[in-house]
């Protein structure tokens, strides 16, 4: 009995040394937040807010700093944040999480493995809507589907709703669309569509209402479709591409293929293999900080949504993503992992 106690005594201190130096561990540190997008776009502006109030939900108080890692549709910070970071809790970040479905429909294409990842969670899981500049002479769904002209639609790459949104409606409701790929970031796409390189595009009505505000609010930029399970509240005229498919196989493809990625589009993970207790801090203090009074005042005078997940529920989310119908999986793969 008197082993048992000793024994016991030796495993409670022993946990309260560790917690202990968990706690200790943020103190005097700086945090890196690296954001696979543009400054200005919709990845940055909720990555800041965030950011502003997260430190003081850590032990130690440590302090943040945002880097932006542009390219290859967020890839390229999606590939640091697993491979090149260290794994000590000090980094993490953001990226598109269509890659997640890319890498679920072409393996081989992808020379990191994404479930490694830590996940952290979601803020905000988006809404995909398309909006087409005044110029297009489009106001509707009706009037996108009779024009003659393909419509330029600015994407980021293969891997990033800005592009895969796009490839899902054309291939599913048959638009005429011209996909323009490149752009670094959906802050990139609006100046190129406000200065008449593009027509449109489709991302997070979430980012666009925010980010796209002025324009949206005098007409230069008009909401034509949404690639959502329900009509957004502000939105109620605006058809949902779920309504207008005509076969039970679009409609698949749109669910699996649109609107499931889009509830971790904005996909907040660390690095794989750091250590369980700095993966729990991290994850409590994201799903603290996403119900702080401060930042929730914040985000409401910025138009910013909150409607979060947490790093459990990503999880589930990437889990059921890589466990796809092989039928739907196979015509995804055809839509997704070739240019058009």
């Amino acid at each position: 009995m008197t082993n048992r106690l000793l024994l016991g005594f030796f495993v409670l201190c022993l946990f309260h040394v560790t917690t202990l130096f968990a706690d200790d561990f943020y103190k005097g540190k700086t945090v890196r937040v690296i954001v696979g997008g543009t400054a200005g776009g919709g990845f940055d502006v909720y990555t800041r807010a965030m950011t502003r109030h997260m430190g003081k939900h850590i032990p130690g108080h440590p302090i943040f700093i945002v880097e932006n890692m542009t390219g290859a549709a967020t890839r390229i910070a999606a590939k640091y944040l697993h491979s090149a970071a260290k794994p000590d809790g000090l980094t993490f970040g953001i990226f598109n999480g269509y890659l997640i479905l890319s890498q679920v429909l072409d393996p081989k294409g992808f020379d990191f493995n994404i479930r490694q990842f830590e996940w952290l969670g979601v803020p905000i899981q988006d809404n995909v809507a398309c909006v087409l500049r005044k110029e297009a002479g489009i106001t509707n769904i009706d009037q996108w589907m009779a024009t003659k002209t393909p419509v330029k639609m600015g994407g980021l790459g293969p891997g990033n709703s800005t592009s895969d949104a796009v490839r899902v409606v054309k291939a599913t409701l048959n638009l005429p669309i011209q996909l323009v790929e490149g752009y670094k970031g959906t802050a990139d796409i609006r100046l190129a569509a406000d200065g008449g390189e593009l027509q449109g595009a489709c991302w997070a009505w979430e980012s666009i209402r925010t980010t796209w505000t002025k324009a949206l609010q005098n007409g230069d930029v008009i909401p034509v479709l949404q690639l959502t399970a329900k009509k957004q509240p502000d939105l109620p005229n605006v058809p949902l591409a779920l309504d207008i498919a005509k076969t039970e196989e679009a409609k698949q493809i749109i669910r699996s293929g649109g609107i499931a990625p889009s509830a971790v589009t904005r996909v907040y993970v660390t690095t794989p293999k750091t250590p369980k207790d700095r993966v729990d801090m991290l994850r409590k203090a994201f799903a603290d900080t996403l119900k702080d009074p401060e930042f929730l005042a914040e985000a409401k005078k910025g138009g910013l949504e909150v409607n979060p997940l947490t790093g459990e529920e990503v999880r589930k989310v990437v889990d059921n993503l890589f466990i796809l119908d092989p039928a739907i999986k196979s015509k995804l793969s055809s839509i997704l992992t070739v240019r058009q």
